[in-house]
């Protein structure tokens, strides 16, 4: 580091590396636990591959109830209900909350790592330089998270890495090459395309490729809208990382090429007429380069037996789907999808690096062979992974151990807070504490309350988990002596068939996004603490919220949830309710906004004072000259 430029130190639990949505819930995940977290990451804005500067919509598990909750969901239901109309500033604002917004979360963006220092095997700190600030950031940690898809954290440390092709003889795996190479998935650009009243006309640059009948191009965008140009696709015979410039000018050449073929010879042109294009990316999205070796690879068949571990920390379910590494440059197929099972376990063994002891990662970055990756690197997949690792990072911090450690012997407390957070682990239940088993639950119409204890909150077998009732129903819980309750925990019906992906494209007569008509949104919380004495505790208006964690803090005989109408469902659906005696995580903790009267309010007076203009200063001030 040049001592010349400003620098400053960071002490911290937990280190993450990258700030794409692994990242980023991987730090919120490690902070709402307890460890002081730094976040770097190397763009202006957070999301990677979701963010606005790419715009490549959140993919996971197929099949009905499968989708990914957690972080994950509280984010897209966050973003339902700010953003109707979609739009990526929006959700921009949304990721910046949950990072800038999160107690215990430090943010370091635009900062881009490059350098470590290690005792041993271990790492002890990381430098990153922030390009806004001129400044050179020093952060030390305990645990490190490498979730910059690009394993930055790989080449600084000397930690094994795996990268292409794996051949058949070495994993045997159907789907693998017969020979192994550098071989990877490549980058992609994407085009967003908007509607109008009018006709647009549209002449490409003099530099973009020409696309024609004769060409490739029909058989990948044929007469529709291009289904978000996932195959505008170059890379993959190069090195995604080294090349990565060149990859670009090629993408960029490309694109313009697709849009005029599109909008001035293709099949779809008349169909084009009133289309312009809205926005082109100036950052690809990449799928493919280092993967860390943890202690476990992840492989096609592992995929293929559902991955029934003993360490599962989350699952997959997309196919497995291989890109052609050529991508536009090959005339066949521009990807097959290999069958994969939904859901399929992921096991904590593949998130952490056997040569680095308190090295994490998650993203398209773990443990996994190209075959595999082909199913794990979707983002949704790689979101519930980065909560996995988040949260394995704090069970560290607080017992002062390493992954190793949690891997052995506190699996089972991971997988328990997890479930708490609201990460479905298939296979597994929720348990019931000893407090609920102790209380009488009652409801005052509806369904028999009894199926919120089940542990149960999701409906993947298409049985019933859900208590169910009609307007202004409450459900009651009782006990015969005083309990000293923390906190109550409810889980509500977010509709996990709807994906609540962003926007591809913006017709004049698209149905604007909106919370699911499942959840619950209005509802109340009344205590009672003598035999006649309710309270109204929380009221909570316009809920965009699956998973809530409210505060009680006091000695109850009974607790009384009232719902009092939904975002469209003709009745209340709530699948847990759920009184703690210990402490978990509120979902809500940052403040709100201040008024701007208070922030100028509290500057010093002097610097809100008139300007003197005076002729002796001559319009010259101070300088500060070096760091």
């Amino acid at each position: 580091m040049n001592s010349k430029l400003f620098s400053e130190e960071h002490k911290a639990d937990v280190c993450v590396v990258g700030g794409g949505m692994t990242g980023l819930i991987a730090a919120v995940a490690a902070a709402r636990r307890g460890a002081q977290v730094v976040l770097i990451h190397d763009r202006p804005v957070l999301g990677g591959n979701a963010s606005s500067e790419v715009r490549m919509w959140i993919c996971g598990a197929h099949g009905h109830d499968r989708k990914e909750t957690g972080i994950l969901e509280e984010i897209q239901l966050l973003n339902l209900s700010r953003n109707p109309k979609g739009n990526y500033s929006v959700w921009d604002s949304v990721l910046f909350e949950f990072a800038k917004m999160t107690p215990g979360l430090t943010t370091l963006l635009n900062c881009s790592c490059n350098d470590v220092t290690m005792d041993g095997d271990r790492i002890t700190g990381v430098n990153a330089w922030q390009l806004t600030t001129q400044t050179w950031h020093s952060v030390k940690a305990d645990i490190f998270i490498d979730c910059s898809g690009d394993s930055i954290l790989a080449p600084l440390t000397g930690a094994e890495v795996r990268w292409g092709r794996e051949s058949r003889e070495e994993t045997g795996e159907p789907i693998a090459p017969l020979k192994s190479d550098l071989k990877t998935m490549g980058n992609t650009i994407l085009l967003q395309l908007e509607e109008t009243n009018e006709p647009q006309e549209f002449t490409p640059p003099e530099w973009a490729y020409v696309f024609d009948d004769e060409s490739n191009l029909p058989s990948r965008v044929g007469s529709g809208f291009g289904h978000n140009f996932w195959w505008l696709e170059i890379g993959g015979l190069q090195d995604t990382i080294r090349d990565s410039e060149v990859i670009y000018e090629e993408l960029v050449k490309a694109a313009w090429g697709v849009w005029d073929y599109m909008k001035n010879r293709g099949p779809q042109a008349e169909k084009l007429k009133n289309w312009r294009l809205g926005w082109l990316g100036s950052l690809p999205g990449k799928r493919e380069n280092r993967r860390y070796v943890g202690p476990h690879v992840l492989t096609q068949m592992d995929v293929e037996s559902e991955g029934q571990f003993d360490d599962i920390v989350g699952y997959g379910g997309w196919s497995m789907d291989d890109h052609h590494p050529a991508g536009i440059y090959y005339p066949g197929k521009a990807t097959i999808f290999h069958p994969a099972p939904s859901p399929y376990g992921i096991p904590f063994r593949c998130l952490y690096s056997k040569s680095i002891p308190n090295l994490l990662c998650a993203g398209r970055n773990i443990s996994a062979t190209h075959a595999a990756l082909s199913s794990t690197r979707v983002m949704a997949t790689c979101s519930i992974l980065g909560q996995a690792v988040g949260t394995a990072a704090a069970i560290c911090v607080e017992d002062g151990c390493l992954p190793a450690e949690v891997s052995a012997s506190k699996v089972d407390r991971l997988q328990s807070q997890l479930m708490e957070d609201d990460c479905w682990l298939p296979g597994r239940t929720r348990e019931v504490s000893p407090l609920m088993k102790a209380a009488k639950l009652s409801a005052s119409s509806g369904q028999d309350p009894a199926v919120l204890l089940d542990g149960h909150e999701r409906e993947p077998d298409k049985e019933v988990h859900a208590w169910t009732g009609p307007f202004g129903a409450s459900v009651e819980m009782q006990w015969e002596a005083p309990q000293e309750i923390e906190c109550l925990r409810l889980v509500f019906d977010s509709d996990l068939r709807n994906d609540k992906r962003m926007l591809c494209r913006y017709g004049l007569k698209d149905k604007p996004m909106q919370v699911p008509e499942t959840m619950v949104r209005e509802f109340s919380i009344s205590v009672k603490t003598s035999e006649d004495d309710w309270t109204e505790l929380h009221r909570i208006q316009d809920n965009a919220r699956r998973l809530w964690v409210l505060p009680v803090g006091q000695k109850v005989v009974g607790i009384r949830w009232t719902g009092d109408s939904s975002w469209g469902d003709p009745e209340l659906r709530l699948y847990s309710l759920e009184a703690s005696s210990t402490p978990m995580p509120l979902t809500k903790t940052h403040e709100t906004g201040k008024r701007w009267t208070e922030v100028v309010g509290a500057l010093p007076a002097a610097d809100l004072a008139e300007p003197d203009h005076g002729l002796e200063n001559k319009g010259r001030g101070t300088s500060r000259v070096g760091a």
